[in-house]
């Protein structure tokens, strides 16, 4: 096993950081984006503010993103249980100006080493889509409703 760790590109986001930090710290906002995750792949998710659990295909186990720590309008970190290997998330997020916020991705995981060398840069790549597609999200307008 081989401790690795992966960082996103910093990717801009025009929401505020209060907003995409009160989206990203309550779990059961999964719900606003649940119909971008395939349901043939993943099933019988249920979340709460400080979890999601699912089950995914192929799997045969339910895996659990707990959110493990918090900083107001800078992070939001995530651990995760029950997948073949440990791994923990994180999201970082910085102010610039009003209507600038910058926003960066990091997963550390314990790989096989195989693993590693067979995912590396699939793993980059999906990390930096990621970063994209969470930039792109309405955060201001989510956090209003």
């Amino acid at each position: 096993m081989a401790e690795v760790k992966y960082e996103s590109k910093t990717s801009k986001s025009s929401a505020q950081a209060e907003s995409i930090y009160a989206v990203l710290s309550d779990l059961s906002n999964i719900e606003r984006v649940k119909h971008m995750i395939p349901q043939d792949k993943i099933k019988e998710m249920e979340s709460e503010r400080d979890f999601v659990r699912f089950k995914v295909d192929g799997l045969g186990q339910k895996i659990c993103i707990r959110i493990v720590d918090r900083e107001p309008m800078k992070t939001v970190k995530f651990g995760v249980e029950g997948a073949p290997v440990e791994a923990n998330l994180w999201i970082q997020m910085k102010q610039i100006e009003e209507h600038d916020t910058r926003l960066r991705l990091t997963i550390k995981a314990d790989l096989p080493m195989m693993f590693k060398m067979m995912l590396d840069k699939k793993i980059q790549e999906g990390l930096d889509q990621a970063a994209d597609m969470l930039a792109q999200m309405p955060f201001d307008e989510w956090a209003k409703s």
